[in-house]
């Protein structure tokens, strides 16, 4: 039986190429950077994703980037179309108030068994996770450069560390999963609301360390329906109807008189979550 097991992961390893210094095999290391460049709007709404040009950028054969594929499609982020291949997930006004609702649902629901059963412990996570984030936030709101993936992932932080001590790690896994949906949407967009969305944060981080889940969730409420609001405003999404556009064409923060956000780089790295 062991025997068995061992050739089994060897031919699993074989599949997906080879094994880096850190044991992670080399599809693991495709699906996150594809995954990433999903989420981070490296990779447009709509843009076809060609086998021979993905696998010269990521790294894998074919056969282990069509099953890679096939896993992002089983998460949203990707369009399965049979013979025609494969092509990043579309987004519209409707899909992304449907996934800000389910986030909302998740995340009040975690919040609220997260401060029942939180100790001194979680509460100290959450205020470095805000301490973090309110820092990058004072740059932005001072016009300074930002890295985007840096700014993402202390939001990342602090949502995560809110929920922390919820007890459930299907529930976080749910939610990271959502999480990551919402944050495409955001990047597609360029979104940062200014002091409205660092306020709502202090609101958040208030909420938790009294315990009044109540108040957080009426909090997340207005902070992720002030996003969806404040996107489908722009009109951002509308750039993505038909055929893929560049990234790059959206315009920046700074554009807008939001604060200044590096966008990342094309290289792939982990998504905000990681």
């Amino acid at each position: 039986m062991r025997h068995a097991a061992g050739e089994k992961r060897r031919a699993g390893v074989a599949r997906s190429g080879a094994v880096d210094k850190e044991g992670v095999t080399i599809g693991e290391a495709a699906y996150q950077r594809i995954r990433a460049d999903i989420v981070f709007g490296r990779l447009a709404p709509g843009q076809k994703l060609g086998l021979d040009r993905m696998r010269e950028t990521y790294g894998a054969g074919v056969s282990t980037l069509r099953e890679l594929l096939s896993r992002l499609a089983s998460e949203g982020l990707i369009l399965a179309e049979g013979q025609k291949g494969f092509e990043v997930a579309p987004v519209s006004d409707a899909d992304f108030q449907e996934v800000t609702a389910l986030r909302l649902l998740l995340e009040a629901h975690a919040m609220e068994q997260s401060f029942a059963a939180g100790g001194l412990d979680w509460e100290g996570g959450v205020v470095a996770a805000h301490h973090k984030l309110a820092a990058l936030e004072r740059r932005l709101l001072a016009n300074e450069a930002v890295d985007v993936e840096s700014w993402k992932r202390y939001d990342w932080e602090f949502h995560r560390a809110l929920i922390a001590a919820c007890g459930s790690r299907l529930l976080l896994q749910a939610h990271a999963a959502i999480y990551d949906r919402f944050l495409r949407y955001q990047m597609v967009a360029v979104v940062f609301r200014g002091q409205p969305a660092a306020d709502e944060h202090r609101q958040l981080l208030d909420s938790a360390l009294s315990r009044d889940s109540a108040a957080a969730r009426q909090a997340l409420a207005a902070h992720l329906g002030n996003c969806v609001r404040h996107v489908l405003g722009s009109g951002a999404l509308a750039r993505f109807g038909g055929a893929a556009e560049p990234v790059a064409a959206a315009p920046s923060p700074a554009q807008r008189g939001e604060g200044a956000v590096h966008k990342p780089s094309r290289r792939g790295r982990p998504t905000g979550r990681t």
